[in-house]
């Protein structure tokens, strides 16, 4: 399974981080990591992961303008991409089909190749011109996933919040995960 990870400047990156060390345990995953400015802005505010560490836990690591690299194409055959943490600005641009840097523009192969596309994105509230492009995202295809909090899992920590939205996201790409099932109470 060939996967592309992107690491906007959102709040949240901490689920980024968890769900490339999750897929680093899975055998047979590639992962293709684009971390953006703002990312590395919000890794030093927000962590105290080593940015060094976050990109060794991908198989690739692309700068964000490096517009030549093969995830840029529509040959390079990938899986799918993840964005997460997804800022606003990001999704809009992806909504609008402005591939600015490799983050964008290899969000719009997956669109264009009808590839998995899932966004994570970290706002609240949701303005209408927010909720207007993740419909338009979703009318693409892309899958528009707000990392929410749950508690029929019963979370004990805020780890536990962070596995549960790690956990959705490889369910949706059919990878091994450890989610608790719903179940009614008997």
């Amino acid at each position: 399974m060939k996967l592309i990870v992107g690491i906007t400047g959102a709040s949240g990156v901490v689920i980024a981080v968890e769900l490339l060390r999750s897929l680093k345990e899975i055998e047979g995953a590639e992962t293709h990591l684009i971390i953006t400015e703002g990312a590395e802005l919000t890794i030093r505010d927000e962590t105290n992961f080593d940015i060094f560490e976050i990109r060794r836990l991908a198989n690739y690591v692309y700068d964000v303008n490096q517009m030549d690299a093969s995830i840029a194409s529509g040959s390079f055959l990938v899986d799918g991409m993840i964005i997460v943490p997804c800022t606003m600005k990001t999704l809009a641009g992806i909504a609008a089909g402005y591939c600015e840097n490799l983050l964008l523009r290899a969000a719009d192969v997956c669109i264009k190749e009808n590839r998995k596309l899932l966004l994570v994105p970290r706002e609240m509230p949701f303005s209408r011109i927010h909720l207007r492009n993740m419909k338009e995202l979703a009318d693409c295809g892309a899958i528009i996933m707000p990392p929410v909090m749950t508690f029929y899992n019963t979370p004990s920590s805020l780890e536990a919040q962070i596995n549960h939205v790690v956990n959705k996201i490889l369910r949706l790409f059919n990878l091994p995960e450890d989610m608790k099932e719903w179940r009614k109470p008997e």
